[in-house]
């Protein structure tokens, strides 16, 4: 009996395929294999910081802690820094918004929401910790020459930032302190700058680090400055109880060199910026992710304070206590364990019990803790130049 030649073709066609039918699944399975596992691996390393912006000190921070901190081994840290709006806003990210681990907020973030909606964010320092203190931020107004001074300002178009930012959450706060009233608008730092030089409004306001990148870009062309906030300037007004709410700073030449001349200062208020972190169940995935990032970020403190990295790494204490804030538990677990080499924390107890008795022997108020903080990282600053000083010299 004869077979047809297409009769053989599709048997040997049909043989074919069956045999290879193993080998054809096996290596379609193994790229899928091998992609779970990639997509498990990156995601089980990875931790978000939610910062306000790019030209915002806080992404310069965020920046410096990826480039320090990131290891992209499969069991390594992975640091994502993420642009947002600011202020209590990203307080809320970090209360609400799914993937997000960590944001910086301003201190006083807690008090403010608690104001806004008592019952909503009753026990929000339940929900939200801190792991540390970073920076100072610092109360920039930038105004145009003919503004001598706030009071200058008064019914003039000045720009708050964006709207909920912790610039306009902060000047709205200090502006009805002073009671002026201004033609408040929400602008983002460039289109400000533009109309504060082109004269379309009088005066912009960022509260960041200084030096602020937006800021940085001023000339001496464009003839701005910066308005101070101190007794002096607005002998007028009772300014105590701004300075009782905030930190008394100062606005250096060194950081603007353009805008403020040689051996001079502004004086103005900052506010403390915190990392900080949502209040994950101990010993869940999201608990462990951070609690790694923490251990690696203290451990390498010492390498942000080489001169590669942003100059306000000088202000971060990652022992200072945060009055109306609880710590995330493994960052407070960490300086417990390192408290002998902990300079600041070391330091701490003596510093607050010199200065109660020098208030008592001298018949003085007790400082706020604002100011009693102020002036730690001053005599830490004055510590480390003293410590420096010897090796300078060898």
């Amino acid at each position: 009996m004869r077979i047809s030649t297409n009769k053989l073709l599709f048997a040997a066609v049909c043989s074919f395929l069956v045999s290879s039918m193993p080998i054809a699944m096996a290596q379609a399975q193994k790229p899928v294999v091998r992609y779970e596992e990639k997509k498990r691996q990156a995601n089980d390393i990875a931790v978000t910081i939610m910062t306000s912006g790019l030209t915002c000190t806080c992404a310069r921070f965020a920046e410096d802690i990826r480039n320090v901190v990131n290891d992209l081994r499969p069991d390594g840290i992975r640091v994502l820094p993420m642009s947002g709006v600011g202020g209590l806003q990203n307080l809320q990210d970090v209360l609400f918004l799914k993937g997000i681990d960590m944001g910086v907020v301003d201190e006083d973030n807690l008090v403010l929401l608690k104001k806004r909606d008592p019952g909503l964010y009753a026990n929000i320092e339940q929900s939200v910790q801190y792991i540390t203190k970073l920076y100072n931020s610092e109360f920039h107004v930038l105004a145009r020459p003919e503004i001598k001074s706030y009071e200058d300002l008064r019914g003039k178009k000045v720009s708050f930032n964006l709207k909920d930012s912790q610039t306009e959450v902060s000047a709205d706060v200090i502006f009805n302190m002073l009671g002026i009233e201004v033609q408040r608008v929400n602008l983002d730092n460039d289109e400000a700058l533009k109309r504060v030089r082109e004269g379309g409004i009088a005066a912009m306001i960022v509260l960041s680090g200084a030096p602020q990148a937006a800021m940085v870009k001023v000339t001496k062309q464009d003839n701005l400055h910066f308005l101070a906030l101190d007794e002096r300037s607005l002998p007028k007004h009772d300014v105590r109880p701004i300075l009782a709410k905030y930190l008394p700073v100062e606005l250096t030449h060194e950081e603007y060199p353009a805008v403020i001349p040689e051996g001079q200062t502004v004086s103005t208020v900052g506010n403390r910026s915190l990392l900080v972190t949502y209040a994950w169940p101990e010993g869940s995935v999201r608990y462990n992710r951070v609690a790694k990032f923490v251990t690696e970020f203290f451990n390498k403190i010492d390498q942000f304070h080489d001169g590669a990295r942003h100059p306000k790494w000088a202000d971060v204490i990652l022992g200072a206590e945060m009055p109306g804030w609880i710590r995330f538990k493994p960052a407070a677990d960490w300086l417990a364990a390192h408290r002998p080499s902990n300079n600041a924390v070391a330091m701490r107890p003596a510093f607050d019990q010199f200065v109660q008795n020098y208030a008592q022997s001298n018949g003085q108020r007790p400082m706020s803790d604002r100011d009693r903080e102020a002036l730690f990282v001053k005599f830490q600053q004055f510590m480390q130049s003293q410590m420096a000083a010897p090796t300078a010299a060898r």
